[in-house]
Parts: C-alpha cells; sequence; structure tokens
C-alpha cells in the first residue's frame, strides 16, 4: 500500500498561515528586530526637541537673562546668567555658519550643547540640565595636541 499523496496547495496554504501570522506579530513588536526588550526602562527625563535658533527664545525657555555681547551678520552671542550657573549661547543664520564655527571651537576643545544653528557652551552637568529644557545634542570637541 502506498502513502496518499500530499496536495501541495494545501501543504502551502498551511505552512503560510503561521509565516504570515510571525510576520504580523514581529511587525506590530515595539522592537523592530521582533525580540524582547531586556533593556531596563530609562529614568532619564525626556529631551525636548531642540529649541529654534533664537537667543531670545532659548533664554525664555531656560530662565536666563541674556546679556547680548556679539550682534553680528554671521552670528549672535549672548551670556546667560541663571542660578545653576553661566553660559553662553550662539545662534547663527545658517547651519553652515555654525558648523565652521564648531570646526574652530574643536581647536580649543570643551562640551557643547548643540542644535538647530544654535551653539551652547558651559560646564559639563550645566549642558545636561539645559539640555532638558532646551533639546539639542551634546557634542565633545577635541582641543589641539
Amino acid at each position: 500500500m502506498t502513502a496518499p499523496r500530499a496536495d501541495p496547495a494545501r501543504t502551502t496554504s498551511a505552512l503560510a498561515v503561521p509565516l504570515l501570522l510571525a510576520s504580523l506579530v514581529m511587525g506590530c513588536s515595539a522592537d523592530p528586530s521582533g525580540k524582547a526588550s531586556t533593556a531596563p526602562k530609562s529614568t532619564a527625563p525626556p529631551v525636548p526637541s531642540a529649541a529654534p535658533a533664537s537667543i531670545e527664545k532659548i533664554a525664555s525657555m531656560t530662565g536666563c537673562a541674556a546679556e547680548m555681547r556679539t550682534e553680528a551678520e554671521e552670528l549672535r552671542e549672548a551670556v546667560c546668567v541663571t542660578p545653576e550657573g553661566n553660559w553662553i549661547v550662539t545662534t547663527f543664520p545658517t547651519e553652515k555658519l555654525k558648523l565652521t564655527w564648531l570646526d574652530t571651537a574643536s581647536m580649543y576643545g570643551g562640551t557643547y550643547l548643540v542644535g538647530p544653528r544654535w551653539a551652547i557652551g558651559a560646564k559639563p552637568q550645566l549642558l545636561k540640565t539645559l539640555r532638558t529644557k532646551v533639546g539639542g545634542e551634546l557634542q565633545e570637541l577635541r582641543g589641539m595636541k
């Protein structure tokens, strides 16, 4: 007696259903790899979207009493005085000018909080506090050796 032959269409559809369900489950997963995350949840405060490139706007978001130091075509710069500490905010009319300024500042080193068309210079701990208010990314620039 010979074994009954399997219907190829039926076998294909029987395999397709579990594969389809698996892809749907993975597609709905919060982790794009489909694996369950074992990383602990972050307790850091959320970072807002980076503030617009305006000294006045950044000053109001941080409670800063901004004292203008430079008003030029290629940049504006102010010193901010706050209870947490003093810092300098520099804004630029274009992203290219900001990148040129950061390239030059890298000769001296230091850490900056950088957003769209602006940069803030201060002590690293103060920059972390400011980041929770205005967003941006911390950038450590290397000095000359």
